[in-house]
């Protein structure tokens, strides 16, 4: 069975760090992409980060450069997103997503781009 677990969201303050996680089972970790994507109250579901992990390649929305980054750690089958700088904009809840439908991983930035999801973690950003 499938599974992505998120883990790691929370109440911070404006400036603030948090790390999320995504521990990954039921698949070959390594032969994916793994998409990081948040939704607001209201709002569509964002892409804002991916990281391909056959080949390293990671993409960050505008929104995120420079503030967000995504790493793996293949021994645990876990993707986390580092999220430093975060604003109150940032509050929403954060999901990763994969594509198991291809052999070919490419890091898509919409969500219609991922087959199996995670259940979402809240991250509340005051301001």
């Amino acid at each position: 069975e499938v599974q992505l677990v998120e883990s790691g969201g929370g109440l911070v303050q404006t400036g603030g760090s948090l790390r999320l996680s995504c521990a990954a089972s039921g698949f070959t970790f390594d032969d994916y992409a793994i998409g990081w994507f948040r939704q607001a109250p209201g709002q569509e579901r964002e892409g804002i980060s991916c990281i391909n992990l056959r080949d390293g390649f990671t993409y960050y929305a505008d929104s995120v450069k420079g503030r967000f980054t995504s790493s793996r750690d293949n021994a645990k089958n876990t993707v986390s997103l580092q999220m430093n700088n975060l604003k109150p904009e940032d509050t929403a809840v954060y999901y990763c997503a994969v594509d198991l439908s291809t052999d070919m991983p490419e890091c898509g930035t919409y969500y219609y781009d991922y087959d199996h999801w995670g259940q979402g973690t809240q991250v509340t950003v005051s301001s």
